[in-house]
C-alpha cells in the first residue's frame, strides 16, 4: 500500500466537499443511520487499474468503519465482467463516497492504461515514454501518478523542477546560448536543463551548450533520425584529444508533438530516448468501471 501524501489528502477532501456540500439529501431521507451496505469493484472494459489506494483514501476520510479489499493491485490489468474488489461498512458513507472514489479510480485507470499502450507500443526500444504538463487543475500529482502505473515515466512536474528553455524564452533573450547561460548563472540550485529545437540548425547550437536533453519539436521522422546521427558523434579526434573530445557525453533526445498510438513506434524507431505526448492525461477517456451496491454481502 502506498502512503497517500498530504497533498493527495487535500485533494480528495476538496473533492468530497464539493460533492457533499452541507449534506447528501437523498441517502440522509432513504437509507437508515445505522444500515450497513456491501458492494462491489466491476470493470466494464480491459484496461490498467489505477488510483485504489486514492479510493481507500475517499473511503477513510468519510469513515474509517469501512472496509476494503481489491484482489488485484495498482498498475495491474483487468477484464471486462472481473470483479477486482469489495467494500463493506456504514450504508451512508458508501453512498457519500461513491461517485468521488469512481471519478478518481476511473480517471487514472484512463490514464493509466493508455500509457501502456503507449509502451507497449514502443517496446523493444530505448524510447521511455513521457507525460507533460497538460493535466487537469489540481489533480496533477494524481495524473502523473497514474502515468508511472501505467509504466511511463513523468517529465517535469511543474515550472520549478526543471528548466525547459523552448521557443518563446530563446526568442526573448536572442539565442539558444544566451538562454542556457542566464539560466546556468542564475540557478542557484542548478536544476536539469532542457532546450527545445525545431530545426538541425538549432540542434547543433544545442548540442555545443552544457545542457542535459534536447527536445526535438515536431520534426519529421527523416529529421528525427538524422538528429539521433548527429548527437551521437562526438568531435573530431585529434593527436592530442582535447578539452571537448575529453568532457564529451551523447546528450539525450527527446520527441514531441503528432505523437498518438498511431505515429509512436515510428518516432521511437528513429532511436530518441524520450517520447513525450500530453495525450495520456490532457483528453483522458475515464476506463469504464462500477461501484455496485447492495445491501447483503
Amino acid at each position: 500500500m502506498t502512503r497517500i501524501s498530504s497533498e493527495i489528502n487535500r485533494i480528495i477532501a476538496n473533492a468530497l466537499a464539493e460533492d457533499i456540500g452541507d449534506g447528501d439529501v437523498t441517502t440522509l431521507n432513504t437509507v437508515p443511520a445505522d444500515a450497513v451496505l456491501h458492494g462491489v469493484f466491476l470493470a466494464k472494459e480491459a484496461g490498467v487499474v489505477a488510483g485504489l489506494e486514492v479510493v481507500r483514501g475517499v473511503f477513510s476520510l468519510l469513515n474509517p468503519a469501512v472496509k476494503l479489499e481489491f484482489d488485484v493491485a495498482d498498475g495491474e490489468w483487468v477484464q471486462p465482467g472481473q470483479v477486482f474488489g469489495a467494500i463493506h461498512g456504514p450504508g451512508r458513507t458508501l453512498l457519500f463516497g461513491e461517485r468521488v472514489a469512481l471519478n478518481f479510480l476511473q480517471r487514472m485507470s484512463g490514464i493509466a492504461t493508455l500509457t501502456r499502450r503507449y509502451v507497449d507500443a514502443v517496446a523493444g526500444t530505448r524510447a521511455v515514454i513521457l507525460d507533460t504538463r497538460k493535466t487537469a487543475p489540481g489533480l496533477r500529482v494524481l495524473d502523473k501518478w497514474a502515468v508511472r502505473l501505467g509504466g511511463g515515466q513523468n517529465h517535469r512536474i511543474g515550472l520549478y523542477d526543471m528548466a525547459m528553455i523552448k521557443d518563446n524564452h530563446i526568442a526573448a533573450v536572442g539565442g539558444i546560448a544566451e538562454a542556457v547561460r542566464r539560466v546556468r548563472e542564475g540557478d542557484l540550485r542548478n536544476r536539469p536543463i532542457e532546450v527545445e529545437v525545431a530545426t538541425l540548425e538549432q540542434l547543433h547550437e544545442a548540442l555545443a551548450q552544457p545542457i542535459d536533453r534536447i527536445l526535438l519539436d515536431n520534426m519529421s521522422l527523416e529529421q528525427m533520425a538524422e538528429a539521433v546521427r548527429i548527437a551521437a558523434t562526438p568531435p573530431e579526434r585529434t593527436a592530442s584529444p582535447s578539452e571537448d573530445w575529453q568532457s564529451w557525453r551523447r546528450i539525450p533526445l527527446e520527441a514531441s508533438g503528432n505523437v498518438s498510438l498511431d505515429t509512436v513506434a515510428a518516432i521511437a524507431a528513429t532511436g530518441v530516448d524520450y517520447i513525450s505526448s500530453g495525450a495520456l492525461t490532457h483528453s483522458v477517456r475515464a476506463l469504464d468501471i462500477s461501484l455496485d451496491i447492495a445491501s447483503n454481502p
